[in-house]
């Protein structure tokens, strides 16, 4: 199926109230699961790749995996740079084949998020490719930080000018999300995201979704949200995995973050391979590992309403 731009694949998410995810990878394997998925659950799918994520999987590298293997799905797959702060970056990911970028112009003053906002779409829409960029700004940092700040949260007042100045294809919102893992539970100002919905018409984008309640995503989408970010949840459940295949026998409810979940799981499968009783071949662990992500990003699809709307 031929590869969609992210307007095109949130155009029937928003008109029939369902979410479709972003996923982002860092590596083959997580794309794998991701478009694995997606085709099992006949969900479109929007894959990703964040650019604070390059050091752990370049761009030059991933970007003809991604597009090999949207490409090559039965469903329709959206090809997004995620949360792209790097003017030639986001141009290199256009002219790779990404169908859809992020410009993240968050940290800018208004009037100068606008102006950078307004230079990449021109650039992007002569080329068909869809932008999405954020107003407000989500707490914490792509991968790991703290809960959101009111005090950063989506201007109602300011969306319809920022939509209509700027011509992006969605907006991403602030409304009480976090990246990475949360450190207290998240507060959602849904009467916000209900205000933003009726003001504007392009789709609205949750970031930060890794670690909401199911009801949180319901309530979310059901008021208006289009498109949820994801990769967190896909990481920890990775991590879990490895553990539970290599017998790492480990309480980790009382872990923070994944960073003390992975020393955890690294302290007993040592004890393990002192022992001389693990016997698992690299392979079948990122066989293993991979079927674990695809499972949360199914759950994901299922939750979000996207399944069976490919």
């Amino acid at each position: 199926m031929a590869i969609v731009t992210l307007k095109e694949i949130l155009k029937d998410a928003q008109n029939r109230k369902y979410g479709v995810g972003l996923f982002n990878t860092v590596n083959l394997e997580m794309a794998r699961a991701i478009i694995g998925a997606a085709e099992e659950e006949k969900s479109p799918v929007i894959i990703g790749l964040a650019e604070v994520h390059i050091p752990y999987g370049d761009l030059s590298t991933l970007a003809p995996i991604m597009v090999k293997f949207a490409r090559e799905a039965k469903v329709p797959v959206a090809i997004h740079f995620d949360h792209g702060m790097t003017f030639n970056l986001i141009l290199k990911a256009m002219h790779l084949g990404f169908s859809s970028v992020m410009y993240d112009g968050s940290s800018l003053s208004y009037e100068e998020n606008i102006r950078n906002t307004k230079e990449i779409v021109k650039v992007a829409h002569a080329l068909g490719v869809s932008v999405e960029a954020e107003l407000g700004h989500v707490g914490g940092a792509e991968g790991g930080g703290d809960d959101g700040h009111e005090a950063h949260y989506t201007k109602v007042s300011q969306a319809t000018d920022f939509v209509d100045k700027t011509e992006i294809d969605a907006l991403a919102i602030a409304i009480g999300t976090a990246h990475g893992e949360y450190i207290t539970k998240p507060k959602l100002d849904i009467q916000r995201l209900i205000d933003i919905r009726r003001e504007v018409s392009v789709p609205l984008v949750l970031h930060g979704g890794s670690g909401l309640s199911d009801n949180d995503f319901r309530g979310c989408i059901q008021n208006g949200i289009s498109k949820v970010n994801i990769f967190t949840d896909m990481s920890v459940t990775a991590v879990k995995t490895i553990a539970r295949t290599l017998g790492a026998n480990t309480d980790m409810s009382q872990c923070k973050n994944e960073n003390e979940i992975v020393q955890l799981i690294a302290q007993s499968v040592a004890k393990q391979l002192s022992n001389q009783s693990l016997k698992i071949s690299y392979p079948d662990l990122i066989n293993i590992t991979m079927q674990g992500i695809k499972e949360e990003v199914i759950s994901k699809m299922r939750l979000f309403g996207s399944s069976n709307r490919a």
